[in-house]
């Protein structure tokens, strides 16, 4: 993924962000490693492997910890703000963390390992899990983080609207995956996963695909996701029939009705102020009062950013406050154990009104056959 997808002005102002989220939780500083809260924050998705690579800011500023061996390779060269302190293997690149610091309570990123986890709290008076404090600076996007979502949706749609056309009989799961593979390399710089789950297949919501050959009246859910060059994220879901909706039983079609209703509430619902759990709530009333409750296993949704899941988690009971600029799916489900699934999701951003969906592909089960 590209460096420095928005000027270097932007990440120097989401550090300051940082800085100050430090002064107001009462911590001595953050230290970050190395994935989407790093590149959030610094433009780079540089990566040390093993070897530790942080971020650590504190209230006086920024300063990035790194291996001498990447350190012509951490892609900052925008951030000038940010001091580089290079180790040689051998050192001890946890003392140059806590030596950075001041004291007091620490703030670890939620992708730091176990291994520097474990070293960092041998040095460091105290450290917490700082997920919740990172999230603060990236639940809500700016404009230009809701432009690459939405590039990253009309991305997706154009896969999903080629995919019906490839649920022949005949055909294996594993053959469709491999072209949808194939479509979503042509839109996107990376693929995240590929779901085709085809008949009782469907049914398990994070079934990937498999030798399984579709037959006719086959329900297929396809879940289907990429990133960007900037390292945004896709993610739609679509349900389908093989042979078309005629050829469906009619349970699953009472039950994609459902489902349909129960999808369409939760976007009226969705709106600044509302909080996950009540809007979770929403579609999971839906679905209990036509008698598939049971079969709703997994929250409504989530965040889509850098990471394709990511916080606010759309779930039971969280008291979340929604808010405008916000990004996550909405994506109600119904799995009857080993006979079929399905889902509808998509992503939306809310608006100071209500939302606005980025994807557009036609929900119904014949979409993309026109």
């Amino acid at each position: 993924m590209a460096s420095m997808t928005f000027d270097a002005s932007v990440y120097a102002k989401r550090r300051q962000m940082a800085a100050d989220l430090v002064k107001q939780r009462g911590l001595s500083g953050l230290v970050i490693g190395t994935g989407a809260e790093f590149a959030y924050l610094t433009g780079s998705w540089a990566s040390s492997h093993e070897r530790l690579t942080a971020l650590v800011i504190s209230a006086d500023g920024a300063r990035v910890v790194a291996p001498m061996t990447d350190l012509l390779s951490l892609g900052l060269d925008g951030a000038d703000d940010v001091e580089v302190i290079g180790w040689r293997d051998g050192e001890n690149p946890y003392r140059l963390v806590a030596d950075s610091l001041p004291d007091g309570p620490v703030g670890l990123g939620s992708s730091l390992t176990a291994d520097h986890v474990f070293a960092l709290q041998a040095l460091l008076p105290r450290t917490d899990l700082a997920e919740t404090e990172v999230a603060e600076l990236f639940m809500v996007k700016d404009a230009a983080e809701l432009e690459q979502l939405e590039a990253a949706g009309r991305a997706i749609d154009r896969v999903h609207e080629r995919a019906a056309e490839l649920l022949q009989p005949g055909r294996t799961e594993r053959e469709v995956a491999a072209e949808l593979n194939a479509l979503i390399l042509e839109e996107h710089e990376t693929v995240a996963f590929v779901i085709v789950g085809s008949g009782p297949n469907g049914s398990n919501p994070h079934h990937d695909f498999s030798d399984r050959v579709l037959e006719e009246g086959d329900p297929v859910v396809v879940d289907l996701g990429g990133a960007l060059p900037s390292g945004y994220q896709s993610d739609c879901t679509r349900t389908h029939v093989v042979g078309g909706r005629n050829k469906a039983k009619p349970d699953f079609l009472e039950a994609y009705d459902a489902l349909e209703r129960a999808f369409q509430a939760a976007c009226d619902a969705a709106r600044p102020g509302i909080t996950a759990g009540e809007l979770d709530a929403v579609a999971r009333g839906v679905l209990e009062e036509a008698g598939y409750g049971e079969w709703f296993t997994h929250r409504l949704g989530h965040g889509i950013g850098l990471s394709g899941h990511e916080q606010p988690f759309i779930i039971a009971g969280s008291d979340v406050i929604l808010r405008e600029g916000m990004a996550f799916s909405i994506e109600p489900g119904i799995y009857k154990p080993g006979e079929w699934g399905m889902r509808i999701e998509d992503i939306v951003t809310l608006t100071a009104t209500g939302m606005k969906t980025f994807n557009t592909t036609r929900r119904d089960l014949d979409a993309a056959r026109g």
